[in-house]
């Protein structure tokens, strides 16, 4: 596995740290074929599908909402790692 910066909250992914989200961003990536976004709201909601297409277009295989809290974004990260494998 490829040796992520240390700006990352992922082992998996590149993944900015919780003041990102509690800016009112909204983030999304891909590794393979894998993608991902994290959109902001009232809570986190992450959403997952495999191909190139963006959100919008693509067939979202995974979807789950986490709190909008620091305790919240670490179950969103371990959920969407154990997506990914």
């Amino acid at each position: 596995m490829d040796k992520l910066d240390k700006t990352s909250v992922s082992e998996i992914f590149h993944i900015p740290k919780f003041y990102y989200f509690q800016s009112g961003n909204d983030y999304s990536g891909s590794k393979g074929d894998f993608s991902y976004i994290i959109k902001n709201g009232e809570k986190l909601k992450c959403m997952t599908w495999h191909g190139k297409l963006c959100s919008e277009k693509a067939v979202i295989e995974n979807e789950q909402e986490f709190e909008k809290s620091q305790e919240g974004f670490d179950k969103l990260i371990k959920w969407l790692e154990s997506m990914f494998e």
